[in-house]
């Protein structure tokens, strides 16, 4: 039993509640409260720099007289282990007493920091390996994959959210069902099918985390080990790890200009087909529509499911858009995700999944064992962003921001990076696929342009079976025309320092 329950106030951080150990009948109480706090102190349960109660809250909370409670804080301040201030309270020691943090061990003894339990995984845990995230700091040419954060409407974000909060029910504070918040639901069920060309019903759109958080799912409550899933080389490399954590094994299939190249052999055999139709990553290719209808068929055919990554489809500056694969399916062959991530902001963790009617119960019995739901005050602001309008219309100045800094990317690259490095027509999305000129080499290229704080990826780090030709990934949509410009003739240095090493 624990006797007494005190608060612990760190600096510029929320109460926590501190519990003491019961009083030993042995001990006096000044020499109980001494020692519990000590071993706090020393156990980690008080951190450094952490504040402890007001002596007279102390006091009152412990039943005890303030006198017992002024001794026991006099002896841990003689000792090191706390300090006061006048009017700021005290706190414990930010460095404490280095004999008494010395633990004895017997001669030889290992220390417990170095020993390696042995433990028992599970086989999906031995597959795992971990998918890095985006390092938070500042955007500069030519990072990819990221939207244009200092245009996003912030404050009106902000007052949406302000508003949605003021007339906050308790119903939105109790959650919502394993899918999503209905009324999201619905708004972006009529977005997809209005603005992707998706033939759905809002009961089929399940709310995610974004893409991986999608690609998890689908893996798990499709696949089992050995299952094969086809997906395009090169690919996206968050997907084949999902896939290879649950145990499948991956087809590799080559892309060409008119997206995945259909080899019976290859699909042969697979349950799940993995694929980014409508902007290739990452070489940006759109997949065309006798190529579509031709999977579906096969799809048909074999009773395998489809998997639509609907990457950077959002933005297209060229031409019409093909339908989705989704909006053509005539037989529930087909999942369909996307991210707004890429949209509004990463740190935004909502995305959607579209589901054939047949699987709506096991995604939301999957969704209600693990996180229940996805968050549901941010659900609501994200629903009234659309419904209001502001989403479409923030959605048509990034299409025009971002086809305006293609320009100067594709301009700046004509004027200071001809033979060395060409840039594939682009058709749609936040980056492009550039080839390096004969000779050089991506990872060599991508080093030195680093030390010019210019920031490329090698093609062939998104590569699963087949060799690329030189080449790299640009961003262009994260930074402006000025970086953009800078961008391109720092990245000319480094290309022209290469090609001088490779001519040596």
């Amino acid at each position: 039993m624990y006797s007494c329950y005190t608060t612990l106030m760190p600096k510029r951080a929320a109460a926590l509640d501190l519990i003491l150990p019961p009083r030993d009948r042995g001990k006096t109480a000044q020499r109980w409260l001494y020692s519990s706090l000590r071993a706090g102190i020393l156990e980690g349960r008080l951190r450094p720099g952490s504040r402890l109660p007001a002596t007279r809250d102390l006091a009152r909370q412990c039943s005890l007289s303030r006198g017992t409670i002024v001794s026991a804080f006099e002896q841990l301040a003689s000792e090191g282990y706390i300090e006061s201030s006048v009017g700021c309270g005290t706190y414990v020691s930010k460095i404490l007493p280095e004999e008494l943090l010395q633990v004895p061990r017997r001669p030889g003894a290992t220390p417990p920091g170095l020993l390696t339990p042995r433990r028992k995984l599970s086989a999906y845990a031995r597959r795992l390996a971990l998918f890095p995230n985006l390092e938070p700091r500042p955007s500069r040419a030519f990072r990819p994959n990221l939207p244009a954060l200092d245009l996003f409407p912030a404050t009106l974000w902000a007052q949406v959210a302000a508003r949605r909060l003021r007339r906050v029910s308790a119903l939105n504070l109790l959650g919502c069902e394993p899918l999503g918040y209905r009324p999201l639901r619905a708004a972006l069920a009529d977005y997809l099918n209005a603005s992707r060309g998706l033939n759905c019903a809002p009961e089929q759109v399940a709310i995610v985390s974004g893409v991986q958080e999608a690609l998890d799912l689908v893996a798990r409550l499709v696949l089992n080990p050995g299952d094969r899933v086809a997906m395009e080389d090169p690919g996206y490399p968050g997907a084949a790890m999902s896939f290879e954590a649950v145990g499948a094994k991956i087809s590799a299939l080559p892309v060409d200009g008119e997206g995945m190249q259909l080899r019976e052999a290859s699909l042969r055999g697979a349950y799940l087909v993995y694929i980014t139709p409508g902007h290739q990553f990452p070489l940006g290719m759109t997949m065309s529509l006798p190529r579509r209808l031709q999977l579906l068929e096969w799809a048909r055919r074999s009773g395998a499911l489809i998997l639509e990554d609907d990457y950077d489809g959002e933005f297209r500056y060229v031409g019409r858009p093909v339908p989705s694969l989704q909006g053509l399916d005539q037989h529930s062959l087909v999942l369909f995700t996307g991210s707004l991530s890429k949209v509004l902001f990463p740190s935004l963790r909502l995305g959607y999944l579209v589901v054939p009617l047949d699987l709506i119960d096991s995604f939301s019995a999957a969704l209600s064992i693990t996180r229940r739901h996805a968050p549901l005050l941010e659900q609501t602001v994200l629903c009234d962003f659309l419904t209001d309008g502001h989403f479409g219309r923030h959605l048509r100045r990034m299409r025009e921001v971002y086809a305006e800094r293609l320009s100067v990317l594709l301009e700046s690259a004509r004027q200071h990076l001809a033979g060395l490095l060409s840039i594939s027509g682009v058709e749609a999305g936040l980056q492009t696929a550039a080839w390096l000129a004969p000779g050089l080499n991506a990872e060599s290229v991508a080093a030195a342009a680093r030390k010019r704080n210019v920031e490329v990826i090698p093609l062939n780090w998104y590569s699963i079976r087949r060799n690329l030709t030189e080449g790299l990934q640009l961003g262009f949509a994260a930074v402006d025309a000025k970086e953009i410009r800078r961008g391109v003739r720092d990245l000319a240095i480094a290309l022209e320092g290469e090609t001088n090493v490779s001519r040596r």
